[in-house]
């Protein structure tokens, strides 16, 4: 046991893996029919949240608390853009790919600048980027004329290659390279650095705030490739529609693993995380919990894997 305890302390996704199965499990004597193809029909709806939670991994990584909380907006404002531009047309799939990610690199830069250089705490500074977005969304939204989703993009979203789900697939190849790029390259162990301490990452030669930058960058990014294959899955875009992934996103990371106070992620945890929230949600569903009741045992699962993290030691670096 203390063998096993110690090697789940070195890979923290352990913990959100184990509940996958055990939440599987609840779900197939809730339905008496347990199969693999009740879980690649969660992974879909998983694919969507893990996409913009590793941005959101990111971030929290790089410590002091930060978190972007702009990430439902860029996703509804990235959805609505989509399918305005695309007009159903594959050809257009160049300008969405343009117009999403200049969304995406808007509001990075936009939160980068807002904490890096005014200094304005990211809960704050994001927080008030998505209003502006969510302003810019209504505003779209007059001029919406035409709408559509790409072929491409609907396949991206809804298709699947030998039963499995080609968002799941693709989620899962951003998670795998999210492991590499934090595990292999130097930036990776830079946002690592800067997350343990800020000082240090400085005097070993760190730019601190570059690494910051483009850790909001990314997670917008991200956060508007979640958006624009989201619209795609739901044939259109709706206002709010990011709304849900506000608490997700965060959920998916800490019941990762990825430490709240910064300076360790886990991708693969975050990919467990994911699946664990969409799971907790259908399971919920099935018990016939109304909308309220199943926010409320969201949020009561997060706080108590937070406190949990926090008697690891999870949350013991207060000294920057």
């Amino acid at each position: 046991m203390a063998d096993l305890l110690r090697l789940a302390r070195r890979h923290r996704w352990m913990w959100s893996a184990l509940a996958v199965l055990l939440l599987w499990l609840c779900l197939g004597l809730l339905t008496q029919r347990l199969s693999l193809h009740a879980l690649t029909g969660v992974a879909t709806s998983a694919a969507f949240l893990l996409i913009a939670a590793l941005g959101q991994m990111i971030v929290v990584t790089t410590g002091r608390g930060n978190i972007d909380l702009s990430i439902p907006s860029v996703m509804t404002l990235a959805a609505f853009i989509s399918v305005t531009v695309s007009g159903g047309e594959d050809a257009r799939l160049g300008l969405v790919v343009v117009a999403a990610g200049g969304i995406g690199i808007f509001t990075g830069l936009l939160n980068a600048a807002l904490v890096v250089l005014l200094r304005i705490p990211a809960i704050i500074a994001t927080l008030a980027t998505g209003y502006m977005l969510a302003t810019m969304t209504l505003l779209v939204n007059r001029q919406v004329k035409t709408a559509g989703t790409a072929e491409t993009l609907s396949w991206l979203a809804t298709g699947r290659l030998g039963g499995v789900p080609v968002a799941g697939l693709l989620a899962t190849g951003l998670a795998v390279a999210a492991s590499l790029v934090l595990a292999r390259l130097a930036f990776g162990r830079h946002v690592a650095a800067v997350g343990q301490s800020w000082s240090a990452a400085r005097l070993a030669g760190v730019r601190v705030s570059r690494t910051i930058g483009l850790a909001f960058l990314g997670s917008a990014l991200l956060a508007s490739l979640a958006g624009v294959l989201l619209a795609a899955y739901s044939g259109g875009a709706f206002l709010e529609m990011g709304s849900p992934y506000l608490l997700q996103t965060v959920g998916a990371v800490v019941l990762g693993g990825t430490l709240i106070s910064g300076g360790s992620a886990t991708p693969l945890g975050t990919l467990f995380g994911a699946l664990l929230l969409v799971l907790i949600i259908v399971t919920m569903q099935i018990a016939g919990l109304p909308l309220g009741a199943q926010d409320i045992v969201q949020g009561i699962v997060i706080i108590v894997v937070l406190a949990l993290a926090g008697q690891g030691g999870g949350g013991s670096r207060s000294a920057r």
